[in-house]
């Protein structure tokens, strides 16, 4: 189990600062979900899900012996071969009303922050916010860094998040990260007990894989053939699905 640091924090009215300036690492670490560019309000669809029958045909094809009325556990993720090509959930399985509203990368070694991507969190929801909520939650990022990334040992990844009114048990992450079809590393972080009605956070650590010189190259030639599935489960039930591709080309005018 890798490094962590979780504490719980109580519900309350919060309005996120601006993202700190540009970072040589990150290169201003832009972002995109569903082929659109991240703002603030990217982060209220920030989970992952597919609907009906496609999520039945896609962990049959993954588990040939998959009884469509268990759920799927960390035991069957982690056997998984390579990147999923659907989504494992429903949108009704986070029952937990789980949203995360922060989401911040640093570098362990030097304390730069890397990316720090927030939204504002305000106590009354407008109509026009009610409705932007209930259309089908974004599943799929992209993420742009620098060469320099790769060159990193250790980073922190904080998450800020809320729960509903229904307590998480066994809250518990596991990240699969891939290139190509080969699996770089897998990491398994259990976050524990949440309560009802409150916002969290947590810190988790990541220690990279050494990666030799030719796959490094290959990397930064391949922008988005590295890829990872974030498994999110309460109770040994997957509860989330979200999915990420990587480019770590330099930054070039006219391109994000």
């Amino acid at each position: 189990m890798e490094g962590q640091n979780y504490k719980e924090l109580e519900s309350e009215e919060e309005e996120w600062e601006s993202p700190p300036p540009e970072t040589e690492l990150g290169q201003g670490a832009d972002m995109e979900m569903d082929g659109q560019g991240a703002g603030e309000s990217d982060m209220v669809d920030w989970n992952g899900f597919l609907t009906g029958e496609a999520v039945a045909e896609a962990q049959g094809d993954l588990w040939p012996n998959w009884d469509p009325n268990e759920p799927v556990t960390p035991q069957q993720v982690l056997r998984l071969a390579g990147y999923t090509q659907d989504y494992l959930c429903c949108p009704e399985e986070n029952i937990y009303n789980i949203s995360f509203s922060r989401f911040k990368i640093r570098d362990m070694e030097s304390g730069a922050v890397i990316l720090d991507f927030k939204k504002h969190c305000p106590t009354e929801i407008s109509a026009e916010q009610q409705q932007q909520q209930q259309q089908p939650p974004r599943r799929f990022i992209q993420y742009h860094f620098s060469p320099a990334f790769l060159s990193l040992r250790e980073i922190g990844a904080t998450w800020e998040f809320t729960v509903g009114t229904k307590a998480v048990n066994k809250f518990r992450l596991i990240e699969r990260h891939y290139f190509r079809d080969l699996l770089l590393k897998s990491f398994d972080f259990e976050i524990g007990y949440c309560i009802p009605d409150t916002r969290n956070t947590c810190e988790h650590i990541y220690s990279l894989p050494e990666l030799e010189p030719e796959m490094v190259g290959e990397m930064i030639a391949s922008p988005f053939e590295t890829r990872s599935d974030s498994f999110y489960f309460a109770n040994n039930k997957l509860i989330m699905h979200h999915k990420a591709e990587y480019s770590f080309c330099p930054k070039q005018d006219g391109i994000m």
